[in-house]
């Protein structure tokens, strides 16, 4: 008799963010990611929902890695009533801790703030989860290993494998009643400064493959020269360089690149400020688990020594008060919160001012407006008038392009029943799934938001 497999698409579906897909069969229920949507208004306002399933009777949370489009939900989810464990590799799971304690302190701050100067549309503003709300969610945290089949019920197997994107980061097998299925997760590039190149999959008979760059191919750039190029700009103007960037893994690239220029002589001795309350406890992430990555205990510890780590958000203003030349990175990547939107406020309406955005930027972030020519950007209630110089760097890109996608694809042998592409705008993932056709002659589907697909195996 065969069995039903249902697959709910809670997020990642028609947009890049919220990764969510509920995996429900008659043995078990288990969730692949747990993510917050970010962008537009109109996908945040979800984060505000309750899942619309009964949470109590979802057994199992398998996070592909820590970023916040992929576990900052969990808080909400122990909230309405999950007691089961949360999987993942080690350091998934010690990026998951900082990113939600961070994630919960600033929007307990983004929400005294908007109550102080009113200028929030609710009253009062609250946060979506608290710094209580993550104690309670980490007690569920469980660490598995990589390569190692995981039996969650007899019928029911778990394998999470190496997929570069950031430190931890893995894609999913999980084989259901004798069939594999295969969710990608975000996958990195080969030939990272940092990582190792992802591993592929070599069997899939249901495949959940990300399209965040799936219409378009990394430009080949040297990340270094435009680096060293901007810097000295950026000096003769005596102005700053603003790098908004993700706190794990981009803001690594970024400081071991620079490190390398100045090692070099390719650039002189400038000011570089990571404004991040996690970023110092992130790098120390990688020295802890230097197996996962290329660069040596001793080489991240002579990073460290070359830039400074701010804590305090008294010490931002500082930061900002002085005059000198600098470098400054610091979160959100796509400017959508966190200590970067200060120093846009302070300084965006300056021409002596660079912005350089590095990673992706979603529709209806900020990252986005700017990089599409906005001329002015909100910030706290109000507008500033952008005078800085924007620039953008797909080279430092964490996400595997078109090209590299395809080749992550070419270990399979045959032909998947299904091909489901998810994590990826509707137009990055049409043409990417023209590109699979035309490639491998797979046939594919692009999935919409709280989709429901029933499988009988």
């Amino acid at each position: 008799m065969k069995k039903e497999v249902k697959i709910h698409f809670l997020g990642a579906a028609g947009t890049v963010t919220g990764s969510k897909f509920l995996v429900k069969t008659s043995d078990l229920k288990f969730l692949i990611d747990c993510g917050l949507f970010q962008g537009a208004k109109s996908w945040r306002e979800l984060n505000w929902q309750g899942m619309k399933f009964d949470v109590t009777k979802l057994d199992v949370v398998l996070l592909t890695h820590g970023h916040l489009d992929h576990v900052g939900y969990l808080p909400r989810l122990v909230k309405q009533g999950f007691r089961g464990k949360i999987y993942g590799t080690a350091p998934t799971l010690a990026i998951t801790r900082i990113i939600l304690k961070d994630s919960a302190k600033i929007q307990e701050e983004d929400a005294e703030l908007a109550n102080k100067e009113g200028f929030s549309r609710h009253h009062p503003a609250l946060p979506l989860y608290t710094e209580e709300d993550v104690e309670k969610t980490l007690q569920y945290l469980e660490t598995q290993p990589c390569d190692h089949w995981i039996r969650l019920s007899g019928d029911i197997a778990v394998r999470f494998r190496y997929n570069g994107h950031i430190l931890g980061a893995t894609f999913i097998e999980t084989d259901i009643y004798g069939k594999r299925f295969v969710f990608s997760g975000d996958i990195g590039r080969p030939g990272d400064l940092l990582l190792f190149d992802p591993d592929k999959p070599d069997k899939a008979d249901y495949l959940f493959i990300e399209t965040t760059y799936g219409d378009r191919i990394h430009s080949g750039e040297d990340a270094r020269e435009i680096l060293a190029s901007m810097i000295g700009e950026t000096i003769h103007k005596r102005g700053n360089l603003i790098i908004p960037s993700f706190a794990v893994e981009r803001t690594q690239v970024l400081i071991v690149l620079l490190w390398e220029l100045y090692k070099k002589n390719k650039i002189p001795r400038i000011p570089v400020v990571i404004d991040s309350p996690m970023g110092e406890e992130v790098l120390r992430v990688f020295l802890q688990y230097p197996d996962w990555h290329k660069v040596s205990r001793d080489e991240f510890r002579a990073v460290l020594n070359y830039v400074k780590i701010v804590d305090s958000y008294r010490e931002t203003w500082n930061v900002i008060d002085n005059t000198q030349p600098k470098i400054v990175i610091a979160g959100s990547g796509m400017a959508t919160g966190g200590r970067v939107l200060t120093y846009l406020k302070q300084l965006i309406d300056e021409e002596s001012t660079t912005v350089l955005l590095v990673g992706f930027q979603a529709e209806g972030t900020r990252g986005r407006d700017l990089k599409e020519g906005a001329k002015e950007i909100r910030f706290f209630g109000k507008y500033y008038p952008v005078r800085a110089r924007i620039e953008c760097l797909d080279a430092l890109s964490a996400h595997a392009d078109q090209k590299e996608l395809l080749n992550w694809l070419s270990g399979i042998e045959g032909k998947p029943e299904k091909v489901f592409l998810i994590h990826g705008e509707p137009e990055s993932a049409r043409v990417f799934g023209e590109k699979i056709k035309e490639v491998y002659s797979w046939d594919s589907c692009i999935p919409e938001h709280n989709d429901v697909i029933r499988l009988l195996l």
